[in-house]
């Protein structure tokens, strides 16, 4: 049975005011849902909840707005869905863009940092190893649990500024120590070095766990000095997206991972896979959903958004070579501001990057309303989403494929990795 303190009683009673009581009120509501028997509290959290998807959402925020609530602890903002900081045309009709641009003032005037970034990780929002925090959107929930170690469960739209108004969450799930144990072994140490060490391979990597796994926490055992940062946010955003996965453990590599008997809390796994070139290469063909085609209408990359090294990368595969096709180049803000600074942001438009900042193709309509159309991508959580939110068919392949296929204009492949 759920115990609340006195001090979160007088909240929810309105002592701090009805923004604050309202939002107590639903986390503590949230936690009987969930069979906790207390709140946590929180050092931080990453919303959600300010992307339009109708105008309740726009008149929840600004409920809580007028009953004067404010964050307790930093709040960053995700995607929304226009973009102040510039970037592509958005097609939004008149009334849901208005709608839309109220939501985020209404958030921001809450206190919540104007990051509107998916990858807050990347923005300096970086909690510390074995704190609970309150994290929406799942590709930071995954990275926030498995490469930072500080301790978040799934918040969805609503529950995530609930949770960061009142400073509070409810203890169970992943803020547990005990279900941060894995379960499942996989080992991929059979597959080649170089693969591993392949940045393409990583989202393919997260898809096969995200099937294999649901939810369940995986212990990963062969990917010692191959990964990065970027491989290990690609790996949990696709882990996210085709399955519910919101922790993962990487022997030697992640911070709770530190030998494979620690991850499996000194018990035997209860599950065991061995990758093989076969899983990999069937789960590869299945993030392609063009089919035997050439056509290649527009190239999608960074969801989750682009690190400056990533971009860094684009600009040397590019060469100062001009695109055939529009290449949407998805990043926040705190990316663009030393591209623009540096110049680098006008030299790749120049040769036809279109930049998506605050905000991605696949959650607002930007890409061209073509029939038949197929979008590139080297993204695994692209690949899941964008037939079903842009109509558009999806070819994957590597960044430098989808580099070349813009400049040529039609699909270039370089099968070597995968060989």
């Amino acid at each position: 049975m759920l115990q609340l303190t006195d001090e979160e009683r007088a909240i929810a009673s309105g002592v701090r005011g009805g923004g604050s009581a309202m939002a107590l009120r639903i986390v503590a509501e949230a936690a009987r849902l969930m069979g906790a028997q207390r709140l946590i509290h929180v050092a931080s959290a990453h919303i959600d909840g300010a992307l339009y998807h109708g105008d309740s959402g726009t008149l929840f925020a600004e409920k809580l707005v007028e009953g004067g609530a404010r964050v307790a602890v930093r709040a960053t903002l995700n995607v929304g869905s226009l973009a102040p900081a510039g970037c592509a045309a958005i097609r939004l009709a008149a009334p849901q863009r208005d709608m839309a641009a109220r939501m985020m003032r209404a958030y921001e005037a809450m206190g919540c940092e104007p990051s509107w970034t998916c990858a807050p990780y990347q923005a300096g929002h970086r909690p510390a190893q074995g704190s609970d925090v309150a994290w929406g959107e799942s590709n930071a929930v995954v990275f926030c649990n498995s490469v930072l170690g500080a301790r978040t469960n799934r918040y969805g739209d609503f529950l995530d500024i609930a949770c960061a108004i009142a400073g509070r969450a409810p203890d169970y799930g992943l803020h547990r120590a005990e279900n941060r144990v894995a379960e499942l072994l996989l080992d991929v140490g059979g597959l080649s070095k170089d693969l591993r060490r392949s940045d393409v391979f990583y989202p393919v990597l997260g898809t096969f766990l995200g099937r294999a796994a649901g939810s369940t926490v995986v212990v990963i055992e062969g990917l010692q000095d191959c990964t990065t940062e970027d491989r290990l946010k690609a790996l949990g955003a696709a882990a996210a997206s085709a399955g519910g996965v919101g922790l993962f453990h990487v022997v030697g590599v992640t911070p709770e991972a530190p030998d494979l008997a620690t991850a499996l809390g000194h018990q035997p796994p209860q599950q065991r896979i061995t990758l093989t070139h076969q899983e990999v290469q069937a789960t590869l063909a299945g993030l392609s959903t063009a089919g035997a085609t050439d056509r290649i209408d527009a190239v999608a990359i960074g969801s989750p958004h682009l690190s400056l090294r990533e971009i860094g990368e684009l600009e040397s595969l590019l060469a100062d070579r001009t695109l055939s096709r529009p290449l949407y180049a998805n990043t926040g803000r705190h990316v663009l501001q030393p591209l623009e600074a540096q110049g680098r942001r006008k030299r790749l438009e120049d040769a036809g990057v279109i930049f998506v900042v605050d905000t991605c193709v696949v959650v607002t309509p930007i890409l061209p309303e073509i029939q038949g159309a197929v979008l590139m991508t080297n993204s695994g959580k692209f690949a899941q989403y964008a037939p079903g939110n842009t109509g558009y068919a999806v070819t994957y392949g590597s960044l430098s494929e989808c580099v070349e296929s813009a400049v040529a204009g039609r699909l270039v492949r370089e099968p070597r990795t995968w060989s």
